[in-house]
């Protein structure tokens, strides 16, 4: 029972204490103490320890007992962990004969150890079938326990051949089926495969919540090798998140953890982690240290979990050296081996085009680079759901940059903008290409489109992308498209959290003259100064922290502080090619709305909003009461929006409360009326999105409508992505907090403005300013700065 919560140190006395009461009662007594206490070893990584008491053979008596199985079992275990797999499949075998013969219902033991054999040994399609079967087995037997397991293992599987929706749906029926048991242990090592799926995806923050969990769980049930393996993962995923002085920390701490209990996959797990660090931080003698460290392990048989990606990084250090053939070679070793990862064949690609980069054969790079984003891009399409695909470019997007850097640094500006292009908001695209009778967007590729489409939009394009080393910008005019090299991301982003912090403090940042309006401003749009005429449109498509950024409330030094929004209109978007889309979109005839608000609130976290009712009725005014439809109330529920065919209406507004979920972003919802006798009350983006609409106009006058997570190309994704994913052509959201009282004044002149003949950015900018030129608090950005216009396709 202790092992099944997970207890290990507590079973290891239990065991000592009945082995020294009742081991000597008989020599079958003698043996399953024994045998227990070697399994409790091997699951605590001390596999010598265990096959030590397990040296000798079994007495001839017990030859086809079931302590004969479980010897064989734990014998089994001890070797794979011990990286002895031959021995290991001699054991399981021995296992596997007696348990088919003479006790069926402990087979399933046997099929979970040994599908663990064949994951070592990757064979993965055997592995997967030897886990099916352990799984049935158990069912058949009623061992729920061994179910759990075996559903665990499958989804470690499937995480390895990267069909990675399955390892999550996998993964979490297995913790959910362990909680149910008190599996503890298990429990723990699900988490830390939860933890590896999500940083597989590029969902750093998920990964990291899971690793964590999954070490210090480990920690708590006495399992130190998982500990350390799952520690080593968090340092990964620091590392992934650019925070290297907490990644180098924990991973030399994990190194020792490791090196203490000899375990040789997490030594070169670690070793490997501070290699990429050292790299990534010019610490180029450091990680030739390191890594010559990790191939030694490796060359002597001690570990070959982590021979590929040390192979690979010793590629990028011969590189640096100018060693070009050497490095040639390693790269090509990974590319050639049919168990490569997929990461690692990207990055592999990558590094060969640094290297012929290096070499002066731009061409070779320039075909390398491309072989390494058409490697990312087919492993992204093959995830088939929206909230797992939206995050896998963050494990790629870099390389994207690398790519984009050569393209600029050999004066191919217009080629680096059409790759940075390719990055941006494609699950957004293919959702809207999806739809019943939908043209897929075409992708923005000759030089003149882009220029053609700021004509047609009447606006300066303003395109940027941040990168580690530079961040760029491009500037699409009707007449010609520039581009500016800006400062690196590292240095854009704290201004971003510093200014963004100013403005929710509600604080006048003209009389203070805020540093960082006037920083940001100077940094992202002074480049382009000459080129946008005073009074004009502009479109700006964002890139990472810039999506959290209201460009309008930047402040412009000359002829005296104002912001920008006094001197353009403003829009945003996620990409050219759905811009294209967006600007052949026209002005319905039909003046239809749909309004949702003034709910009853379903509990104490969403109270009444208290200008709900005066909002819904100045917005109302400006449309025929024939073709207005109005929930509110009771009457305000998810399944009533769901069912009132919102897809006929030109405008949808929604006056409630909003979440924004960070973890999960198509979990952000509009918060409504509870459903009769029924506790829900949340229409979630996951269901907006599935509900197709053609609306010319959507807006969210609901606290952070438009997310509060920016995903690699994807953008902000919240509610406001959801309404663009449904097929919402234009979308204004809330990048914070919406005052309750400055809502229903700033939405009335909106619609005003609307009715009078303006396109939804020139009406949102006049609402704007008619607040911002007030004598009173509503001037503060605060009150006029979070809703921001989308466009959509």
């Amino acid at each position: 029972m202790k092992i099944r919560e997970g207890n290990y140190a507590g079973a290891l006395l239990d065991v000592d204490r009945a082995s020294e009461q009742y081991g000597n009662a008989s020599v079958l007594w003698a043996w399953r103490f024994r045998v227990l206490k070697a399994h409790i070893l091997a699951g605590q990584s001390a596999p010598q320890k265990a096959l030590d008491l397990l040296h000798d053979e079994l007495p001839p008596q017990l030859a086809s007992s079931d302590v004969a199985v479980r010897f064989h079992i734990a014998r089994g275990i001890a070797y794979r962990v011990a990286q002895k797999l031959a021995e290991s499949e001699n054991s399981l075998r021995s296992a596997e004969r007696i348990a088919r013969d003479a006790h069926p219902e402990i087979l399933c033991e046997v099929l979970n150890a040994r599908g663990s054999l064949e994951f070592d040994e990757h064979k993965y399609a055997d592995a997967e079938a030897t886990f099916q079967e352990a799984a049935s087995s158990a069912r058949q037997h009623n061992r729920p326990d061994q179910q759990a397991y075996a559903l665990g293992n499958l989804a470690v599987v499937s995480t390895q051949q990267e069909h990675f929706d399955q390892a999550i749906d996998r993964g979490q029926a297995a913790t959910e089926l362990s909680q149910s048991l008190h599996m503890n242990a298990i429990i723990a090592t699900m988490q830390g495969n939860l933890g590896w799926s999500y940083f597989e995806l590029g969902d750093y923050d998920t990964a990291l919540e899971y690793y964590k969990k999954g070490a210090e769980n480990s920690e708590r049930s006495g399992l130190p090798g998982y500990t350390a393996y799952w520690f080593a993962g968090v340092a990964d995923t620091y590392m992934a998140l650019r925070n290297y002085a907490s990644a180098e920390e924990l991973a030399k701490r994990t190194l020792e953890r490791a090196r203490a209990l000899n375990n040789a996959q997490t030594i070169t797990a670690c070793l490997n982690t501070l290699v990429e660090i050292m790299l990534r931080t010019g610490r180029f003698d450091e990680a030739d240290e390191y890594n010559q460290e990790a191939l030694q392990m490796e060359e002597q048989g001690l570990d070959h979990f982590g021979v590929l990606e040390s192979a690979l990084l010793s590629g990028r250090i011969e590189t640096s050296k100018g060693h070009h053939e050497q490095a040639e070679k390693l790269f090509q070793r990974v590319l050639q081996d049919p168990k490569a990862e997929t990461p690692l064949r990207w990055q592999a690609e990558a590094g060969l085009a640094k290297l012929h980069d290096d070499e002066g054969h731009l061409a070779q790079a320039d075909s390398e680079y491309r072989k390494s984003i058409d490697t990312i891009e087919v492993a992204r399409r093959s995830i088939d759901r929206d909230d797992l695909r939206l995050s896998y470019l963050s494990g790629g997007i870099e390389f994207y940059d690398d790519y984009i850097e050569f393209l600029i640094r050999h004066h191919r500006a217009g080629d680096a903008l059409r790759v940075a292009e390719l990055s941006r908001a494609r699950t957004l695209a293919e959702g809207l290409s999806s739809a019943p009778q939908a043209k897929a967007p075409t992708r923005v590729t000759a030089d003149r489109q882009p220029q053609q489409l700021a004509q047609r939009s009447k606006a300066t394009l303003l395109f940027y992308w941040l990168g580690q080393k530079h961040s760029y910008l491009w500037v699409i005019t009707p007449a010609k498209t520039a581009n500016f090299t800006l400062p690196p991301a590292p240095e854009i982003d704290p201004v971003i959290k510093s200014y963004r912090a100013a403005l929710l403090e509600s604080r006048d940042l003209l009389a203070t003259g805020n540093p960082d309006g006037k920083k940001l401003h100077a940094m992202l749009v002074e480049p382009a100064k000459k080129l946008i005429p005073q009074g004009s449109r502009v479109i700006i498509l964002p890139d990472s922290s810039l999506y959290g950024l209201n460009f309008e409330t930047l402040i412009v030094s000359e002829p005296k502080p104002h912001y920008w929004i006094e001197d353009v209109t403003l829009t945003t978007a996620s990409s050219l090619t759905l811009l294209a889309s967006a600007s052949m979109q026209t002005v319905p005839k039909d003046k239809s709305l749909f309004l949702v608000g003034d709910t009853i609130p379903p509990n104490a976290d969403f109270p009444a909003l208290r200008q709900a009712a005066d909002e819904m009725q100045r917005i109302q005014k400006y449309f025929p009461e024939s073709r207005l439809q109005v929930l509110s109330k009771n009457q305000a529920t998810p399944a009533a929006y769901l069912s009132s065919r919102p897809e006929q209406y030109a405008f949808l507004h929604f006056v409630t409360h909003g979440t924004a979920s960070r973890a999960r972003p198509l979990e952000s919802a509009v918060i409504l009326s509870k459903e009769k006798d029924e506790d829900s009350y949340k229409l979630y983006a996951r269901d907006i999105v599935k509900r197709r609409l053609s609306a010319y106009l959507v807006t969210i006058s609901a606290c952070n409508g438009a997310g509060t997570r920016a995903y690699s190309g994807e953008g902000l994704v919240g509610l406001s992505w959801a309404f663009l994913r449904a097929g919402a052509h234009n979308v204004v959201g809330a990048l914070w907090e919406v005052n309750d009282s400055a809502a229903p004044q700033l939405m009335d002149k909106f619609y005003g403005e609307l009715s009078a003949g303006k396109d939804p950015a020139a009406a949102l900018r006049a609402a704007k300013l008619s607040l911002l030129h007030r004598d009173d608090v509503y001037k503060k950005p605060l009150y006029w700065a979070p809703f921001q216009l989308y466009a959509g396709s």
